[in-house]
């Protein structure tokens, strides 16, 4: 470990600078920070006067971070945590007029570029697309992977941007994609504090950059606390870098350069970050930089004060090692400036930030005030007396938010309920116009929806030739993945035995022979990381494929997927994408944690992924095949009993496209609709078979997506001919059933066509128990699906369908 000194360093580059030169440096850098501080201490106010809603801040954490900053470059990229203010307007990523746009959020990426208003303030992100979703040069900028309020969950991601660069590098089929790195020599930057060091997806992180020697570079801001909790509940030894020497790089190299300094030490810290970020570039491998005796003079937000819960002693040692006290100090001592010198810089920086806070406010608040207006007007033409008084309480709100303005309308809509004339006409249609518009500013770029959509992509059919042979589904999955490989060097697969043994069900057996180890290869048991690599790498360009090995086991990642994955687009509306595929395998087999199906757990949190459920290997590949021709990240869910089933193998293997949402009519019937897809769905054809024999012939629709579901509303089609509804789900009851028929019912409308109860059948309500007879008294069997038919149409039926019992 490499303990800092309070020197000078070469950083500065003293000896090609003059001492005017090099003053002007320092002072730049004094300003930044004193300009940071101001923010955070404005920003804190600004929340307690009811201006905005929340506020978290990187006060006390600002020369450190000045530091950072001097040794990020373009092509560069950040995974960090909401203290990061001073490194973002010290790189010229961000600016304090941004900062107070997201703080009061502003809805408009001209004022937040960040996250349009739907972030909490300090969490960043830099715009990585242009206003088609198609890629900005990253080479030639600086970039910052977007915040999440999670503490620890940029590890993951950060693991993957790090390991972009080392692919860039070794591979030189990729050295065409020079708008997406610099020949691989950038840096990863993440930053966390130190009580989400405590988090399993940190050391999941920092073992697996270890391993793979990626030029990550993670620097740990220690103020010795966790909100309220101090280091000695927090961490062993009460110190993150003393329990990681084991880390430290031996004499083989291998391992993390790990460097210890303190955040009040300018010239300490500015010689640390150049020596860890230069051995990071230039010998790609990790570091970690661990800043320690950091401050947080306003407590850790502004829920509440930190006097509650530190002592006195530590209170009064945190004014005197307040980090801008400290760097004052020691500009005076060194003669880089006077008193007076500072003292106008301080100033300076408080008229500077409240100028910019002030414009910020101004500027969100103009659009709002011009609807305002808008609405005032057409309240005022109705002449109705109570609407007026909704007007002069709206006039009459200091700084009205827009729900102010849109509640205000609804109620006076709902006042004139009765009335039609052309006032409310007027005032119903500008209500309307709001709402679309509102939708736009609040509720739209779930997916990027850019020009390389996964939707756009041409539906491409199967195609046989007369002899076409018979395989296992898993061959049909591996032409499939060969043909892939061949067309697009950007694509990349990993994951739990996905490299030597070619994964446990074969679909990449032989492909890392063909194609090689940086593009096909094993990674250790991580699924937080796997995932997170799958974010990082996609996010610089490439086209992963995560494999997470079952269904069961992605929960351990789902923290990763549902906070950073799925929201991405979200969260920074379109600003940036990641187009991994997470491929896994799951549905009917035998045993609590290989049988899964908790389609109900992931509809709920992966909003924003697309959900593929391939009947089928085939049609798991045409899925792939229009996947990789996308840009948008999806869970593809094979069926883990159908590897060995045959199948006949296509001719366009690698070509052929199944379009997401477009659900498939597998069997026609006339007397009830079946919905069903994955494993599952081939019970209800072998049911079908049994049923016709009682003459009842149903009609079998495979959504193939759920998220997109069924767009071209196939279901509703059938459910105008048979008005009768089952869904059938080996997911729990009330889960993924549930949400297929609030889509079949609502969202389709097919309870106009139903003459009898629509109903689900489901697993029970609890996971398989091993063996056959675990999963045929726990799941839908097809003795089941034949019954619950049955039954159906004995109600509406007895004669022709009397009762079996």
């Amino acid at each position: 470990m490499i303990e800092s000194e309070v020197k000078v360093t070469n950083q500065f580059g003293v000896s090609a600078l003059s001492f005017d030169a090099f003053k002007e440096i320092v002072i730049n850098d004094y300003k930044i920070a004193c300009e940071s501080r101001q923010a955070s201490l404005l920003g804190r106010r600004e929340v307690l006067t009811g201006k905005a809603k929340f506020g978290i801040f990187g006060d006390g954490k600002e020369i450190a971070q000045i530091a950072m900053a001097k040794a990020f470059k373009n092509g560069d990229w950040r995974a960090g945590y909401y203290r990061d203010q001073t490194f973002m307007f010290a790189t010229g990523m961000s600016t304090i007029l941004e900062f107070f746009a997201q703080l009061y959020a502003n809805p408009d990426t001209d004022f937040d570029p960040a996250s349009a208003g739907r972030q909490m303030n300090c969490h960043y992100a830099t715009r990585s697309l242009n206003d088609d979703g198609t890629w900005k040069n990253l080479a030639e900028m600086k970039n910052c992977s977007s915040d999440i309020s999670t503490t620890g969950g940029q590890m993951a991601r950060l693991v993957g941007l790090a390991q972009a660069s080392k692919l860039f590098r070794n591979n030189p089929e990729l050295e065409y994609l020079r708008n997406f790195s610099v020949n691989g020599n950038e840096v990863a930057f993440g930053t966390i504090g130190n009580g989400s060091t405590s988090e399993g997806v940190f050391f999941e992180a920092i073992n697996a950059a270890g391993v793979m020697q990626v030029p990550m570079a993670i620097s740990i801001w220690d103020d010795a606390y966790a909100i309220s909790v101090p280091a000695e509940l927090q961490t062993t030894k009460q110190d993150i870098s003393e329990i990681l020497k084991g880390f430290q790089r031996d004499e083989k190299g291998e391992g993390y350069e790990i460097f210890k300094v303190k955040g009040w030490d300018y010239p300490g810290l500015c010689e640390t970050y150049e020596t860890a970020i230069q051995i990071c570039r230039t010998k790609h491998v990790p570091v970690m930089i661990h800043v320690v005796e950091m401050t947080q003079p306003q407590g850790h937000s502004t829920s509440g004060s930190h006097e509650r819960y530190k002592a006195a002693h530590r209170l009064e040692w945190e004014k005197e090692y307040d980090c801008l006290l400290q760097m004052r100090k020691w500009m005076i001592e060194s003669a880089i400036a006077t008193d007076e010198q500072l003292d106008e810089i301080e100033d300076d920086a408080k008229i500077y930030v409240r100028h910019c806070q002030k414009k910020a406010w101004a500027d969100f608040n103009i659009a709002i005030k011009a609807e305002t207006d808008q609405l005032n007007k057409l309240l005022s033409a109705t002449g109705n007396d109570e609407v007026q008084a909704l007007s002069r309480a709206l006039d009459s709100t200091v700084d009205p938010s827009r729900r102010d303005v849109m509640v205000t309308a609804r109620r006076a809509i709902r006042i004139l309920r009765n009335d039609q004339y052309d006032a409310k006409t007027q005032l119903v249609a500008w209500y309307q116009e709001q709402l679309a518009v509102n939708r736009e500013r609040y509720n739209s770029k779930l997916f990027t929806d850019g020009v390389d959509s996964p939707l756009r992509v041409p539906v491409v059919a199967p195609e046989y030739e007369p002899d076409a042979r018979l395989v296992d589904g898993r061959e049909v999955l591996n032409a499939c993945f060969d043909a892939n490989f061949m067309r697009d060097p950007r694509i990349v697969a990993f994951g739990e035995d996905v490299g030597a043994i070619g994964d446990v069900n074969q679909g990449f057996a032989g492909l890392q022979v063909k194609f090689g180890t940086n593009r096909i290869f094993d990674t250790g048991i991580r699924e937080n990381t796997i995932a997170g690599q799958g974010i990082g790498l996609a996010m610089r360009g490439l086209k992963p494929i995560a494999e997470i090995q079952y269904l069961d086991y992605l929960v351990y990642a789902l923290t990763v997927l549902t906070d950073d994955l799925a929201s991405l687009s979200y969260r920074t509306k379109a600003g940036q994408k990641s187009p991994v595929i997470v491929r896994t395998r799951g549905h009917r087999l035998e045993g609590i944690w290989h049988s899964g199906s908790p389609l109900g757990m992931i509809l709920g949190s992966l909003r924003g992924m697309h959900i593929c459920v391939p009947r089928n290997m085939t049609q798991a590949a045409g899925l792939y095949n229009t996947l990789l021709r996308g840009d948008e990240p999806a869970l593809v869910i094979e069926s883990l009993n159908g590897y060995r089933l045959k199948e006949k193998l296509p001719a366009n293997v690698g070509d052929f496209t199944v379009p997401l949402g477009k659900a498939e009519v597998v069997l026609e019937g006339n007397d009830i609709t079946v919905v069903s897809y994955g494993s599952t769905l081939r019970v209800v054809q072998e049911a079908a078979v049994e049923l016709e024999k009682l003459d009842i012939r149903i009609e079998i629709i495979d959504p193939q997506t759920l998220l997109p579901f069924d767009t071209e509303q196939v279901c509703l089609a059938s459910l105008r001919k048979t008005n009768k509804l089952l869904v059938v789900d080996e997911d729990l009851p009330g889960a993924a059933s549930a949400f297929i028929l609030q889509q079949i019912l609502e969202v389709q409308n097919g309870y106009y066509y139903l003459d009898s109860q629509p109903q689900t059948l489901t697993a029970v309500d609890h996971r398989p128990p091993y063996g056959s007879d675990g999963d045929y008294f726990s799941k839908p069997s097809v003795d089941d699906v034949i019954e619950k038919v049955y039954h159906i149409l004995s109600e509406s039926n007895p004669g022709k369908f009397p009762k079996m019992w």
